[in-house]
């Protein structure tokens, strides 16, 4: 499987800008590319308040209508962020865009203080098949519990894409955490960050990494932006599981609901 990460400064509440760029990079992306990763609420930036009202759209809104349109002319998929708007409750959300629809949406279920006031959290993680493989997406602070990536493994992730916009000083914490979920649950971890600085000063860590399922670090990207390519050998799933199975062996599990649906999507609902 190839994945193209997308390290990129967006603009928070520039969602024509941010568009621009996503739609940019899909049309440019290789031949070979499989799915392409943005950061975490990519599409609108962080945003909150009175600019929350203005700038939050539904999943049906323009801006991911313009996404699939051309996620299908270039025959690719996407990872991307965005600020959701549903019956008027705001949640941080990301999404798996294929040619087909959106295969999987995923609300961020722990918010990080600054978002409290305006962010409603998710109520479950989330899964589904893609090309083969049980894909679970998260989102920034989720990965600094471990619980979270373990709700994806118990639901059989062999795959988590990690949508991020994590700032000063805080990058060592994401490059620990993401190496220890992947290693833990003996799967892959994706995760693309944000770069540059935002409109209130934030200046974002970089350090996208990519981590294979014994916790080695396959890839990670420096402070500026970048666009590169890894290919991953999902055949390492099966490796690291082969003499001992954590998820397997664990004796505690996780309280929760599981549901599952017709079309792949498996469900752990937070009780």
């Amino acid at each position: 499987m190839n994945i193209e990460l997308l390290q990129l400064a967006g603009r928070d509440g520039g969602t024509a800008y941010n568009l621009g760029r996503t739609l940019e990079a899909i049309a440019d992306c290789s031949a070979d590319t499989d799915l392409l990763v943005f950061p975490e609420t990519h599409l609108m930036g962080f945003v909150g308040g009175e600019q929350l009202a203005r700038v939050a759209e539904t999943l049906e809104g323009p801006t991911l209508q313009a996404v699939q349109q051309a996620v299908r002319q270039r025959n690719v998929s996407v990872v991307v962020g965005l600020v959701e708007c549903d019956a008027g409750v705001y949640y941080n959300t990301s999404v798996l865009v294929t040619p087909e629809g959106i295969a999987l949406r995923y609300r961020k279920t722990h918010l990080w203080p600054s978002e409290r006031a305006d962010i409603t959290p998710g109520d479950r993680f989330v899964t589904t098949l893609w090309k083969g493989v049980r894909v679970g997406l998260l989102i920034c602070y989720d990965i600094e519990l471990p619980e979270t990536a373990r709700a994806l493994g118990q639901l059989g992730a062999e795959l988590i894409i990690v949508t991020n916009g994590n700032m000063d000083p805080y990058g060592p914490v994401h490059r620990t955490a993401i190496t220890a979920r992947a290693q833990e649950n003996q799967l892959f971890c994706v995760m693309a960050n944000r770069a540059g600085q935002g409109d209130d000063g934030l200046v974002f860590a970089g350090g996208s990494a990519v981590v294979d399922p014994f916790g080695r670090v396959l890839y990670e990207a420096g402070r500026a932006e970048t666009r590169d390519g890894v290919s991953l050998n999902l055949a390492q799933v099966k490796a690291a599981r082969l003499s001992y199975h954590y998820l397997n062996d664990c004796r505690l599990l996780l309280q929760g609901d599981t549901v599952e649906h017709s079309d792949g999507r498996r469900e752990l609902l937070i009780r």
